[in-house]
């Protein structure tokens, strides 16, 4: 197959994720939320991590449901953020990290030695808790990861930019001003640019690191929207320490405290029925 083609043929599959997407209403999103076989997209196996002398967390063993939107909470220290960011070896370069077990994408080891960094990193993408624009004009940010992997021609980029943008609602705003400084931006809106940025590189995964902590209610109300939206043609996993938001965007929660992994389960059930005491006295406001 011609790289033509091929690039061809991935726009077309990302043009249809964007129609799923964009196409579904609220009642259909709220009802189809994960794949018909509960597949799992990622699957911690025994996984223990830590920095240096000190375990974060112990044992955990958990599957990411393909298709759904995960939360992941806990009080500050439980493990949240270093566990979010072992999905797409994030960590690995941080002095003092060490990890035990396995994570596992679509059933193969993100360690194993053929997987590329790069590759990895493409389908499983990350959105931070402060916006990150680069240094560049508001287009060439959207489409950096995009160049980077060589998946559109130059002449195919500013309508990828563009669908991006639309997608997460920021065309209207930045139309015109597409060679301009992303820094003019608003903090929302920055966010929503390293968002598109995020998408227009078609990951599988997106990791999202308490995404509105900076930002105002409508810029957050705005983000929320579109995590909801974005499920299930893609699989979400988003660390929050806001428990209405928890409940508001989720499909899974996965409660984490002490170092290990309390309770795994769908969201209207940990937070309406846990299993764990310790979970129960958590999600009811009761310390964290």
């Amino acid at each position: 197959m011609s790289a033509e083609a091929s690039n061809s043929g991935s726009a077309q599959v990302r043009g249809d994720l964007v129609g799923q997407r964009r196409g579904a209403g609220p009642a259909v999103q709220a009802a189809v939320t994960s794949s018909p076989d509960g597949a799992a997209a990622l699957s911690a196996v025994d996984l223990t991590l830590g920095f240096g002398e000190r375990a974060i967390l112990s044992g955990v063993s958990a599957e990411i449901r393909r298709g759904a939107v995960t939360a992941l909470i806990g009080p500050t220290g439980s493990g949240k953020t270093t566990l979010l960011r072992t999905f797409n070896r994030m960590n690995d370069k941080v002095s003092g990290y060490r990890r035990a077990g396995d994570v596992l994408l679509d059933g193969r080891s993100i360690w194993h030695p053929g997987v590329e960094l790069m590759s990895l990193r493409r389908k499983v993408g990350m959105l931070f808790q402060w916006p990150n624009p680069f240094p560049m004009s508001i287009m060439d940010n959207v489409v950096a990861g995009v160049k980077a992997h060589r998946m559109a021609s130059r002449h195919g980029l500013k309508a990828i930019a563009e669908e991006r943008l639309a997608e997460v609602g920021l065309w209207d705003a930045v139309a015109d001003r597409l060679k301009d400084s992303p820094f003019r931006l608003s903090g929302g809106q920055q966010q929503l640019l390293c968002l598109a940025r995020a998408l227009a590189i078609g990951p599988d995964v997106l990791l999202l690191d308490e995404p509105t902590s900076s930002l105002d209610p409508n810029a957050t109300e705005s983000i929320e929207a579109l995590i909801r939206n974005l499920a299930p043609a893609l699989t979400v996993v988003i660390v929050t320490h806001n428990l209405a938001q928890a409940r508001r965007v989720s499909d899974r929660t996965i409660f984490l405290y002490n170092g290990r992994l309390v309770e795994h389960g769908e969201t209207r059930q940990v937070f309406e029925n846990p299993a764990e005491v310790e979970t129960q006295r958590y999600v009811s406001g009761r310390f964290g």
